[in-house]
């Protein structure tokens, strides 16, 4: 049975009411600070949405992938698709709702920007490119638009959200033309890590992604042994020790409610394995964290 995901006006919002806005722009943080950092699965259906991130990470997740963000970057989100995010404390960046009305260039139309409008995409911006730094100038101009509602404030935001749509659809199109052609070994990589990334908190053995990539376990030790230095056991405890830390430090989960999440049925074996792979249980590594991050 497939599970259920809301729709919502904006994050946690589910009027039903018709919006009173073409557009509204928020800090980041300050809406995901209020649902611990992560905004579960979910869907607009009349609204686009842009989101910057100057600062921080975290995980976009489309349907069922995730997509790691490192910053800078901008996210675009089309009407009635299922996403949600998780962001790390020191956020910084804006997310833009715009109701698709409004767009000049509808998600789906048939136009070059129009049909990369009805996909998500998350779009590196490299500080250097001289295109992608004014997407970020422009993209804290709308911030700043938003905030102070001076004369012609319509028309400068509606101008501005044209702009950062058309110059990131360049961006990225760009950047996809100048990635080289995948090898057969990073293809199976880059399978691999989506494969994990869904599947880690169930704890399947190397042989099953052996055979989802269709390859024995033995040519799947060499790929990943290839590609990272390690063995693909190793490569998925590191995936469950990350997220492990990553809910130690960001969430309120006690030690045994983050082991049951990441597939631990034995709190027990949780430290023990936790212990294998940090050299310290996850109570003693949490409180040096908390301190570590606090005298920063």
């Amino acid at each position: 049975m497939s599970k259920h995901v809301p729709t919502y006006e904006l994050y946690g919002e589910n009027t039903g009411r018709s919006p009173e806005f073409w557009l509204h722009c928020e800090t980041i943080r300050s809406r995901s600070s209020l649902h611990q950092w992560e905004i579960r699965l979910h869907r607009h259906e009349s609204f686009f949405q842009i989101l910057y991130i100057g600062a921080g990470s975290g995980d976009a997740i489309f349907g069922e992938k995730n997509h790691a963000i490192h910053p800078p970057a901008v996210v675009t989100v089309p009407p009635g698709l299922n996403h949600g995010f998780r962001f790390s404390r020191d956020i910084d960046g804006l997310v833009i709702t715009i109701l698709r009305s409004h767009l000049s260039h509808p998600p789906g139309e048939r136009s070059p920007l129009g049909e990369w409008l009805a996909t998500p995409h998350l779009t590196p911006l490299d500080p250097d490119n001289a295109e992608a730094a004014y997407v970020m100038q422009t993209l804290r101009r709308i911030g700043d638009e938003f905030e102070n509602r001076r004369s012609g404030r319509n028309e400068m935001l509606a101008a501005y959200v044209g702009l950062v749509l058309r110059l990131t659809a360049r961006v990225s199109d760009e950047a996809n033309a100048q990635e080289p052609p995948l090898n057969e070994s990073e293809r199976r990589m880059g399978i691999l890590n989506e494969l994990i990334q869904q599947h880690y908190r169930s704890h399947r053995p190397a042989s099953f992604y052996a055979r989802e990539l269709g390859v024995s376990p033995t040519h799947l030790t060499r790929i990943v042994r290839s590609m990272t230095g390690s063995t693909p056991h190793e490569l998925l405890a590191g995936k469950l020790i990350e997220e492990a830390k990553r809910q130690l430090v960001f969430t309120l989960g006690s030690v045994q409610e983050i082991g049951f999440r990441l597939g631990f049925a034995d709190p027990a074996y949780f430290s023990r394995f936790f212990l294998k792979y940090t050299g310290e249980t996850p109570r003693v590594w949490r409180m040096k964290e908390k301190v570590r991050l606090e005298g920063a």
